[in-house]
């Protein structure tokens, strides 16, 4: 009988899926593809639509060459497209090469929330904590810019921080809290603190053949009830080899050691609160402020003290536009990275979703002009999907009805265009980059060869686009 439910209820599923005219099954694109290092991949149409978007930010990067000071800050949202950091990665490494490195830029603490980030940040805690992400989190919570929440009601806790890439090191920390509280100190230093106590001195007897219970009591000068009590024996039986608890009154002395952070108070500026370091920094604790009782962490952001970009990179695994849009406090916390150019990479589980072109394009035009109101001076860039399979089986139609939209509306939202979906080839040359090894198994993300190609043609497309702005200066 529960056999037959379950066939019943795969075959409504089956049926689902046939009836709808968006869901296009691809010959074997689900059969994994061995990887032809040999096969010639091309990509075509790689420029940036509407650029006339980005005037103000391409004027704001020409200020910077010219000038040689001043940072520009981008920041890049989306989904684990995103979240992972290979192809974001990639474009960081692109920009400051050229233009400079002025900070890592935004951070989570990913692993103590118990999901994936492969920046060269590494965090450790103590202290127990519970995280909450956008997808799931009821909308009172404190889920904020990172689209995560990490909270604990505990005052015995550090974060731990450390770089583990030099070109990273910082001067400057920001510390992302809902409404901007000050709850929680910074610690550059700590001691190791080495504590003696009494503990009950503890003796063993492993029982030898011939031996008996009562012999053992009067060897210890223990009672015989006593022992038995103390090994949770119900008879005076026992068998060679044993290992007998000795009950005691003597103690011993026994030693552990305590790290103790020397915290250093936050400053509070508009939208973050603020430790400035005189010298590069590679490692601090996020202790808590002991006057506060309730703590949650939105993220944190690292700056030095050069001229050049930031590349903030903020993502969710499985997240949608309207998850973002759910909580204000995402767009009350986005000036705190002073945008210059935000880029949203969004689509591909709004696809899962089987969202139309509609639902979609009314998510996204409320999270631009989210961002907008609260950044009038922020360009906005929209990455269409990259290609990708629905279910392991079929077409990803969705997200070309999702690009189409995009570029429709390009001009009258007033926002940039890459078309990532196009220029990896769209659905149809799938195949092809999973045999180029570009894809992962599930041909829904990306190995990290294709998120850093992905991330080299994205940078490729605003060079040149940059470029031909900076001709009309000439």
């Amino acid at each position: 009988m529960k056999n037959r439910f379950l066939m019943l209820l795969l075959g409504f599923s089956f049926f689902g899926f046939s009836q709808d005219t968006l869901l296009v099954p691809m010959d074997s694109v689900y059969v994994d593809i061995p990887v032809v290092d040999s096969i010639e991949v091309t990509f075509t149409g790689n420029d940036i639509h509407n650029p006339n978007a980005l005037l103000t930010f391409y004027e704001k990067m020409y200020q910077l060459e010219q000038s040689k000071s001043g940072k520009i800050n981008i920041v890049h949202i989306g989904d684990s497209h995103i979240q992972a950091d290979l192809f974001t990665a990639k474009i960081r490494t692109q920009f400051q090469k050229v233009y400079g490195n002025g900070g890592f830029g935004f951070t989570f603490p990913y692993s103590v929330a118990k999901t994936n980030n492969s920046a060269p940040i590494r965090y450790s805690a103590s202290g127990n904590f519970q995280s909450f992400r956008n997808l799931y989190a009821d909308a009172n919570r404190p889920v904020g810019l990172s689209g995560f929440s990490m909270e604990t009601t505990s005052k015995d806790f550090a974060i731990q921080l450390n770089v583990k890439d030099a070109q990273f090191y910082f001067t400057r920390l920001k510390v992302i809290t809902p409404q901007n509280v000050n709850l929680f100190d910074v610690s550059v230093s700590n001691k190791s603190i080495v504590i003696e106590r009494k503990v009950p001195k503890k003796i063993t007897h492993k029982v030898k053949p011939g031996e008996v219970l009562g012999g053992i009591a009067d060897k210890y000068n223990v009672s015989l009830k006593a022992l038995k009590k103390a090994n949770g024996l119900k008879s005076d039986m026992i068998r060679d080899g044993k290992v007998l608890t000795i009950p005691t009154k003597g103690t011993q002395s026994k030693t552990s050691t305590k790290t103790e952070y020397i915290p250093i108070e936050l400053q509070p500026s508009a939208f973050s609160n603020d430790y400035i370091s005189e010298t590069p920094l590679d490692k601090i604790a996020i202790v808590p402020n002991q006057e506060i009782d309730d703590f949650a962490l939105n993220g944190l952001v690292l700056e030095n003290d050069n001229t050049g970009v930031i590349y903030h990179s903020i993502g969710v695994n499985g997240a949608k536009a309207s998850d973002y849009n759910k909580f204000r406090l995402f767009n009350e916390q986005l000036p705190a990275l002073n945008p210059d150019l935000v880029i949203i990479s969004l689509g591909t589980n709004e696809s899962f979703d089987k969202q139309s072109g509609d639902q979609y394009f009314a998510h996204l035009s409320q999270m631009i002009q989210g961002i907008k109101d609260k950044n009038p001076q922020a360009c906005v860039l929209v990455m269409t999907s990259p290609p990708s399979v629905l279910h392991r089986k079929y077409k990803n139609t969705f997200i070309e009805k999702y690009a189409e939209f995009i570029e429709e509306n390009a001009h009258v939202k007033n926002y940039a265009v890459w078309d990532l979906l196009q220029v990896f080839g769209g659905n149809k040359y799938i195949q092809r980059n999973a045999a180029k090894g570009y894809m992962a198994r599930d041909k829904v993300h990306y190995s990290k060869a294709g998120y850093e190609k992905q991330g080299d043609l994205f940078f490729e497309a605003f060079l040149q686009s940059y470029e031909l702005f900076k001709s009309t200066k000439q």
